[in-house]
């Protein structure tokens, strides 16, 4: 069935999408999914989230530069996805992006570790405080390291690098056999080997076979970065299902993943929204940031948007 040919959602399934999308919990998760556990739930609306969200939002995006818009207030902030794997195809690519957006006056903001890697000479660019504000959560929670001192120092830390290299080893040896066996076997292939080689918090940050091809390829050719920011929408329930997931599993990876998202957005807001510093201009805000934190970035802008979040608590990292 080609793009043009897909089938509009029925009735039940836009229901279905609904009720996912209400859901603000594990446990009335497994209400909606009729699951005897929360584990159960979890992976079963996750497969039925990929195939429907897939179903509402149709083809992936054909634009240059692809992003979400969400206005809060009267400023529209678009939220775009990059692959921040530091090639040089994709750094050409956002800089000649980045270069026209601030000639047409917008104001650009960037995740924390994409500044450095990509806009460190241009003034105009400038980084939130993502990272640094996740590292104090840590620290404020005693959650700051996962491999305390002592006779094992650093021995979690070597085997969760030599698994991630495994698994990227798999990984990048299934698919290169592509060109031999073609798309469908490799995909079958990769998804089997997902199931083995993931664990249940990597089921929550997005780290599968496919989402390994789909960067890899953007990586080299940004004018894929579409069909990527496409994948990462479908994979992701929404933010308060993989955040309490998350957090059960590995509270220090959801603050520096997740909830990483969520303060992108009060940042952004902050500087350009309520109550906007010197340097944000006019009315145009483009926020630039991994891929794997589109959807929530975005998740959590509609928040704002619709009165549902405020800056209350909001204050810079120093």
């Amino acid at each position: 069935m080609t793009n043009k040919e897909q089938q509009p959602l029925t009735t039940a399934e836009r229901e279905r999408l609904t009720a996912i999308r209400d859901a603000r919990s594990l446990s009335t998760l497994a209400s909606v999914m009729h699951t005897g556990s929360e584990h159960a739930a979890y992976f079963r609306a996750k497969e039925q989230w990929r195939r429907l969200r897939g179903k509402e939002l149709g083809p992936p995006p054909d634009e240059v530069f692809p992003g979400d818009a969400v206005t809060v207030g009267e400023t529209r902030f678009v939220v775009h996805g990059v692959t921040h794997a530091d090639t040089d195809a994709e750094r050409s690519f956002l800089r000649a992006q980045v270069t026209d957006l601030l000639a047409a006056g917008a104001s650009v903001y960037c995740e924390q570790g994409i500044r450095p890697m990509y806009f460190a000479d241009m003034d105009a660019v400038y980084g939130m405080d993502d990272y640094q504000w996740a590292m104090k959560r840590c620290e404020e929670l005693d959650i700051d390291a996962r491999v305390h001192p002592g006779d094992f120092s650093g021995f979690g830390e070597e085997i969760n690098s030599m698994a991630e290299t495994f698994r990227e080893a798999t990984f990048s040896l299934i698919d290169s056999g592509r060109e031999v066996y073609g798309d469908d076997f490799t995909r079958v292939i990769g998804d089997i080997a997902s199931d083995f080689l993931l664990s249940h918090e990597q089921q929550a940050t997005g780290e599968d076979f496919a989402a390994f091809r789909i960067t890899r390829e953007a990586s080299r050719d940004p004018d894929k970065l579409g069909a990527l920011q496409h994948y990462y929408k479908r994979a992701f329930l929404p933010q308060p299902l993989e955040r309490e997931w998350l957090r059960r599993h590995d509270p220090e990876l959801e603050l520096v993943t997740h909830a990483r998202n969520e303060r992108i957005a009060d940042y952004a807001v902050a500087h350009c929204g309520e109550r906007p510093v010197a340097h944000c201009a006019g009315n145009a805000v483009h926020l630039i940031v991994g891929v794997a934190h589109q959807p929530g970035v975005v998740y959590y802008l509609r928040q704002h948007s619709d009165g549902e979040r405020t800056l209350a608590e909001f204050e810079l990292v120093e």
